[in-house]
């Protein structure tokens, strides 16, 4: 048993941990959700152009690119549990940098602080969810995945609110904002976390070096890799620039941060199907289905934006919600054990975020080249369909290792 399993018998203790699994979620967003909204506050402020501020926004996926595969080894030699803890900490340490006032430099630094963080933590979860709740897997999966995105919507919605506020004498500003929404929850998050542990003196079990390289060779490994960065390449594409195209078509900045937190309340809904639907004969095919809403969404904003934008951003929600979970949940079932999981986690967010962190650069990079949307939007749409094509491998209920 790990540093953080509950106790055999302890209904409080494992109350305790879903608890603190629950609050680690509620932090794994916000850093990163609130900022798509305020690119126009950070963009007046500091002078970056758009193609600038897309990198900007990939800064954190380029981060868990570089950092996911070296979180298993941490775990192997510190313990899931303390490590989960460090990455809070550091979080917490690159929220404060990336608000200071000062040189952009702090605004870059502290975003890949808030990066290397992230990455650890990404990698974690799944495993650890894994470890302490092997027969209820997919259903925690689904809250967690709920509550991530949950917060993350409500840190976009109040981003610009936040910024507007008065304070002593003048507008809060677009650090003052960062800095509330990544730190809110972080204190509480990471006293219920030391609070679930209980130190027993082991390590959790890690895979074997061999094992960790044969993940690079495994088909099925490849296969969710693929899924969890095409997901996150929709995911971050529309969270960093939903915001721009809502302004560009007539809604005011207020209301865009709105349509962005209205595109992750909806992933609210799509996240918790997964474990509905994701068994039986239905499981096959349901990593393909779910990138259908998306399909109609991007389609939606590229035929008929304007008013109808909040639809078109709920319908590209639901896939984002619920592509996430599957991919998480994916990790976590194509995996034998909670080592594997752990090394399978590393892999495919490695090559899943380097695959995603290319999407919001390419994105921008599209706009500023053709002063429009319809590029950027199209190279969303391939991006979902391609999401769709990978689903239909992985669907296969194979585990990593199977020959």
């Amino acid at each position: 048993m790990s540093a953080s399993a509950p106790l055999p018998g302890r209904a409080p203790a494992t109350v305790l941990l879903v608890a603190a699994v629950c609050l680690v979620a509620a932090n794994m967003r916000p850093t990163i959700t609130a900022l798509g909204p305020l690119l126009d506050e950070v963009q007046a402020d500091t002078g970056l152009a758009t193609a600038t501020l897309g990198v900007l926004a990939a800064v954190p996926l380029l981060t868990w690119a570089a950092v996911s595969p070296f979180a298993h080894r941490l775990s192997a030699r510190f313990g899931l549990s303390r490590v989960v803890l460090w990455s809070l900490l550091v979080l917490a340490l690159g929220t404060i940098v990336r608000s200071l006032p000062g040189p952009t430099v702090g605004l870059w630094l502290g975003t890949a602080i808030i990066g290397v963080a992230l990455a650890v933590a990404n990698v974690l979860m799944p495993a650890v969810v894994k470890r302490d709740f092997p027969h209820r897997t997919p259903l925690v999966m689904a809250v967690y995945t709920s509550l991530l995105g949950g917060v993350g919507a409500v840190a976009s919605g109040v981003a610009v609110p936040l910024s507007h506020l008065e304070l002593a004498g003048g507008e809060a500003g677009w650090r003052v904002s960062l800095a509330v929404t990544g730190l809110a929850l972080l204190p509480v998050a990471v006293g219920v976390w030391v609070l679930a542990q209980r130190p027993t003196g082991s390590a959790p079990p890690a895979p074997r070096g061999g094992a960790r390289r044969g993940m690079w060779r495994d088909a099925v490994a490849w296969q969710v890799a693929a899924y969890m960065g095409l997901q996150s390449a929709v995911f971050y594409m529309t969270l960093t620039w939903l915001a721009a195209i809502s302004v560009s078509a007539g809604r005011g900045a207020v209301v865009a941060g709105y349509d962005v937190m209205l595109f992750q309340l909806c992933a609210l809904v799509g996240a918790p199907l997964v474990p509905l639907v994701f068994r039986g004969r239905l499981a096959r095919v349901v990593p393909a289905v779910i990138p259908v809403f998306a399909v109609v969404g991007v389609v939606g904003l590229l035929v008929s934006p304007g008013a109808a934008i909040p639809l078109w951003a709920g319908a590209i929600g639901l896939t984002s919600g619920a592509s996430l979970g599957m991919a998480l949940t994916l990790v976590a079932v194509r995996a034998r054990d909670a080592g594997s999981a752990t090394a399978l986690s590393g892999m495919a967010q490695s090559v899943g975020y380097l695959l995603a962190a290319t999407g919001p650069a390419a994105f921008g990079s599209l706009h500023a080249a053709t002063r429009g949307w319809s590029a950027s939007l199209v190279l969303l749409l391939a991006t979902v369909l391609l999401l769709a094509g990978t689903g239909v491998a992985v669907g296969r209920d194979r585990s990593v290792g199977d020959r």
